[in-house]
């Protein structure tokens, strides 16, 4: 037996000895997602002792290093382990924008004592993050953001205001960029990070058109932020951003692969009809859900590949564009798919037999895959430009 295989076995067994029942369940609402940070309540016992279970292993980051709350897995055993847990349908232990971007971020420009302090309370889930880049009028052109950091001496005080800053009245801090240098453009941001409980810090949430409010305004008022919370060097932010952005889209790209749903048709066979043959009954929605079927089968390998290449440093820089771009198209299609598949039943919008109206509610939902994180329109000049290498207008 390979030593791969060996450690396939170990994660299996592990898993099979700890992973809750109630863990493996399909997700059902938002209080089945563990957050984690200081004021967050645990769904049930085994909500907790599946997140303190993981925790106990490094397993709620299994590829970071160990002496930052990692399992210090090689990319090899972190894609078996990946694999283990679908294999089970075991929930992720801890959803977490520390672990998604913050953390890649802090392992790639952050000093060891920053590493020491922000990466282990954040894989323990003791740190809820939320991230502090867009602006009003300040989206896709982030480096044209307003709020000042002013100087002075021991440390900055912040006035400005961001927006559409995700869960932001539930988050505990802020990874924020602020300009510190009006002169310069690029080389005039710095990447800070603070306490969203500073004097100062107001959040509004910001409610949508599917009737939700995970987006905020967020709004600094003489915020102090000490110099020591700053990560890269001052005045240069943006090149942490810019990584920090790539690790983004890679999050938001996932939503293309659907999760553990094998086939879209499958799924709506049951609840739409079946004809003699087993098929679903209506021939046009079976043909356009086979076609998608087909689109994810090769997002998903072509997201094997890119995951491959990027944890050996052999990926394209903009690859994470294209990623992003794709797996947003194909989120919006799968619930187009899901709303034309649903019926009338589908746009119902207060029922429990609807769940609260989650298909009409996630649909509206999905139509921030294509703005957030970079618009569409900028991750298709991005692929152009950058990886086409076509000439620019």
């Amino acid at each position: 037996m390979s030593e791969l295989d060996a450690f396939r076995t170990e994660v299996r067994e592990w898993l099979e000895a700890n992973c809750p029942a109630e863990m493996r369940e399909p997700i059902r609402d938002e209080d089945d997602v563990c957050w984690g940070g200081r004021n967050f309540k645990f769904k049930n016992a085994a909500q907790k002792q599946w997140l303190d279970a993981c925790v106990s292993k490094g397993y709620t980051v299994p590829d970071w290093p160990k002496p930052y709350g990692g399992a210090g897995l090689t990319p090899e055993q972190t894609k078996v382990f990946k694999q283990e847990m679908k294999r089970i349908h075991a929930r992720s232990p801890l959803d977490s924008f520390g672990i998604w971007m913050l953390g890649p971020a802090l392992l790639q420009f952050g000093t060891e004592e920053q590493k020491v302090e922000y990466l282990n309370p954040i894989a323990r889930g003791e740190i809820r993050w939320c991230q502090g880049y867009s602006e009003p009028g300040s989206g896709s052109d982030l480096v044209s953001l307003q709020t000042f950091g002013e100087d002075k001496g021991d440390h900055w005080v912040v006035n400005g205001s961001k927006i559409w800053t995700s869960y932001a009245d539930k988050a505990d801090w802020i990874f924020c960029l602020v300009r510190t240098d009006k002169a310069n453009k690029y080389q005039g941001i710095t990447f800070m990070l603070f306490d969203m409980a500073s004097k100062g810090v107001t959040t509004k949430p910001i409610l949508l058109i599917s009737g939700n409010s995970p987006f905020c305004e967020t709004f600094f008022d003489d915020v102090e932020v000490p110099k020591t919370q700053f990560i890269g060097e001052i005045n240069r932010g943006w090149d942490v951003a810019k990584y920090l952005l790539g690790h983004e889209r890679e999050m938001i790209s996932g939503g293309g692969a659907g999760g553990d749903m094998v086939s879209i048709g499958g799924a709506f066979a049951k609840s739409f009809g079946k004809n003699a043959a087993g098929e679903l009954d209506d021939p046009i929605l079976r043909a356009e859900m086979a076609a998608f079927d087909v689109d994810v089968f090769a997002y998903r390998a072509m997201g094997e590949r890119f995951m491959d290449m990027w944890k050996t440093g052999r990926a394209h820089p903009a690859s994470s564009n294209m990623m992003k771009y794709v797996g947003t198209e194909l989120n919006k299609r799968r619930h187009e798919l899901v709303m034309s598949g649903g019926g009338s039943e589908a746009l119902e919008w207060d029922s429990e037999e609807t769940k609260g109206g989650a298909r009409p509610r996630g649909w509206l939902r999905t139509k921030a895959n294509s703005i957030e994180g970079g618009t569409s329109e900028v991750m298709l000049n991005v692929i152009a430009k950058r990886i086409l290498d076509l000439p620019g207008a």
